[in-house]
């Protein structure tokens, strides 16, 4: 069964690009006037990862997640293309078929480049962003991120056995605090059932510094107003990149910092998350 920390309704299937893209919608039960606020995951997870931060601000918001192709629920296969370039292309579609003219967005990881790139380059507009330990100022990707993407083919290859071991022990190394046996479970077995290993060397692969790098050069044009949130911790992405994010973004935004926490902030601190979403809300 599923943890209650990833609990989602079932997705709505939309496509995009004529790529099928499994989405989420959350609606309070009673009307309000409120904003509209988009989840973006990094990678390697799905929506699952905003899961409970998502209810949690459901309670007076309405609310919508996607999973990137290539991940979750999403479409899969050697079909779907996963380079950012593409990934921001269809987020920027997928708000407009939404309908969601200036939504308040919140990014992680490599979502943290999509959201701004379907900003920047696609020129959707948002009420606010929020950035957590994202994938944007070089050097981006651990050690092994970058010797898998050099080499995803032998690694597609692995024995089975092996695979899974090195899944997990990647993904438990993105936390500095130690994540459940369902948490692990929920975040490894996509990449360790059917052709979850193919697609979880393929996505790396994809994934390259030189397409956040026009992004980077941009960022003195980002339109709205930004807050910054990252695990102090975080051993993928060092809390040094959130202050030189905030020198490069207009108007200096605030740094979230979260004590004892690595690159999963949504899933280590869930409560100091949904504490500092509230604040930027209610700033906003």
């Amino acid at each position: 069964m599923m943890p209650t920390t990833f609990a989602l309704p079932p997705p709505v299937f939309v496509s995009v690009d004529g790529v099928e893209v499994a989405t989420y919608e959350l609606i309070p039960s009673v009307a309000v006037s409120s904003a509209d606020v988009v989840f973006c995951h990094g990678t390697p997870w799905s929506a699952e990862v905003w899961a409970r931060a998502a209810r949690h601000l459901a309670v007076g918001h309405r609310v919508y997640l996607w999973d990137m192709p290539g991940y979750g629920r999403s479409a899969h296969g050697s079909h779907v293309c996963t380079d950012l370039k593409t990934q921001m292309y269809r987020f920027a579609s997928l708000l407009a078929h939404w309908k969601l003219e200036s939504p308040f967005v919140v990014a992680h990881d490599i979502g943290g480049a999509v959201a701004l790139g379907a900003h920047l380059i696609h020129g959707r507009d948002y009420g606010s962003l929020f950035l957590w330990d994202v994938v944007t100022l070089d050097p981006w990707g651990s050690p092994f991120f970058r010797l898998v993407a050099d080499h995803s083919d032998v690694f597609a290859a692995l024995p089975s056995s092996l695979h899974a071991a090195l899944v997990s022990e990647y993904i438990a190394g993105a936390a500095n605090q130690q994540l459940s046996t369902a948490t692990m479970a929920t975040l490894t077995t996509p990449w360790t059932s059917g052709g979850g290993q193919s697609a979880f060397y393929r996505q790396i692969a994809g994934l390259r510094p030189e397409h956040t790098r026009p992004i980077v050069d941009s960022l003195h044009r980002v339109r709205c107003k930004t807050s910054i949130g990252w695990g102090e911790q975080d051993p993928w992405i060092p809390i040094e990149q959130a202050f030189r994010l905030q020198q490069l973004l207009p108007g200096e935004p605030e740094v979230t910092t979260v004590a004892g926490v690595g690159h999963l902030a949504p899933l280590e601190a869930p409560s100091l998350v949904e504490k500092a979403l509230d604040a930027w809300l209610d700033a906003a």
